[in-house]
């Protein structure tokens, strides 16, 4: 994220201020801020016709901030997400698209080490492979959520990349339109990602993530290698999981070498495992009785691209699937996942309890799996991390 130089600082805190009191008053003070906002762009470096331009005419939308607080679609569970996301014609249709572009695909991960099936998986996910990019106009949407209480700072810098890509002259003004949060191209980049691990791949002098295939694939290649991402390696393995466990183990943040798994009687799903050699965590994405996963290094990588543990846990799965997986089994047993308003009212439970759940969302986040972990060894229930209506039930009877 871009900082402003030191006699911009005071201006660019002032401006965050600002942003955060008055963001929420649904725009009555939008057009005073956005001309703060201009004079900021420009003492920043990004040429004035460009700001002034872009900048012409915009205007408040409240449906945008409507859209940033109703992203309930990550409120689903693990099994129903997939079932939504990775249909059959996803699978066909990116399997053709590695036939199709096998050339490109392995050069491309002969410099970034990234392989086909992971960067299909995202390209599937994010646009139905460039075919669904989101129309809506990206730099009123980036300017109402840079003036809205919830991320001001995010979206400021991200409004100023939005103008700087014009300036570089990646794309034109009127290219620019996506989803409601400013996204752009055939992997849905953030400007400040567009603009920093952009790739020219086609050498035509400037980087198009909406209408160059070889600038998108490449692009998204190198910012999952700026993640971390480690060439030869396995992401995601289905495995099978023994009724007893010290579960407390298995978790996201926890790595044990796969020896350490096999020795609890952790077990591959399907043939041999490919990272025997390897550190992995054992991923529950539904708790002990649902699917089970080894997790390595690589999907930490999935985690940077998106948080939300059940989009990370789809697309790396997603992504086996296109590398010959077969599709994932239901686990050990029945699993009755919590709705939207469920998640709602466990996320407050867990305060009233003094435990930090992060943002009351209705997403099972990071946050909010470690203070049911820490809730479940509380009351001496088997420690998954995973709510589920028997767990949601103990604590409404408490």
């Amino acid at each position: 994220m871009k900082r402003p130089i030191a006699a911009l600082a005071m201006l660019a805190l002032i401006t965050t201020g600002a942003a955060a009191q008055e963001g929420c008053d649904k725009g009555a003070k939008f057009r005073p801020w956005l001309a703060a906002f201009k004079k900021e762009a420009v003492a920043e470096g990004i040429p004035a016709n460009v700001v002034e331009s872009a900048l012409r005419g915009v205007e408040y939308n409240p449906k945008i901030v409507g859209l940033d607080r109703a992203q309930g679609v990550f409120s689903q569970s693990f099994l129903q997400f997939v079932k939504r996301m990775v249909a059959d014609y996803r699978l066909t249709q990116g399997k053709a698209k590695i036939a199709k572009f096998r050339d490109r695909f392995e050069r491309i991960e002969a410099e970034y080490g990234v392989p086909a099936a992971v960067l299909t998986g995202f390209w599937g996910l994010e646009t139905d492979f460039g075919a669904v990019m989101g129309d809506l106009e990206s730099i009123p949407s980036v300017a109402t959520l840079a003036y809205d209480c919830r991320r001001p700072e995010m979206f400021r810098d991200e409004l100023k990349d939005l103008l700087r890509i014009i300036a570089r002259g990646d794309l034109k003004l009127e290219q620019m339109r996506g989803p409601w949060a400013g996204e752009l191209g055939q992997f849905q980049f953030l400007p400040t990602f567009y603009l920093s691990k952009g790739v020219d791949y086609d050498d035509d002098g400037r980087v198009d993530l909406i209408n160059s295939t070889p600038d998108a694939l490449a692009s998204a290649a190198n910012l999952m290698s700026s993640f971390g991402w480690r060439a030869g390696e396995p992401w995601l393995e289905e495995v099978t999981v023994p009724a007893k466990l010290d579960w407390q183990q298995a978790d996201i943040a926890i790595q044990h070498p796969v020896s350490y798994w096999l020795e609890a009687g952790v077990r591959p799903a399907h043939g041999e495992l490919k990272g025997r050699n390897l550190n992995a965590s054992l991923h529950l994405p539904m708790g002990r009785n649902g699917p089970a996963f080894l997790a390595y290094p690589n999907f930490q990588a999935y985690l940077q691209w998106n948080q939300s543990l059940v989009y990370a846990t789809t697309a790396g799965y997603y992504a086996t699937r296109l590398a010959g997986a077969p599709p994932v089994g239901p686990g050990r047993g029945t699993v009755e996942p919590l709705a939207y308003k469920d998640i709602l009212d466990l996320q407050k439970r867990l305060v009233a309890r003094g435990h930090d759940v992060g943002k009351v969302d209705g997403k099972l986040g990071a946050a909010t799996r470690a203070a049911v972990k820490a809730v479940q060894l509380e009351l001496g229930l088997p420690a998954d991390s995973y709510p589920d209506q028997d767990f949601l039930s103990r604590l409404r009877a408490q």
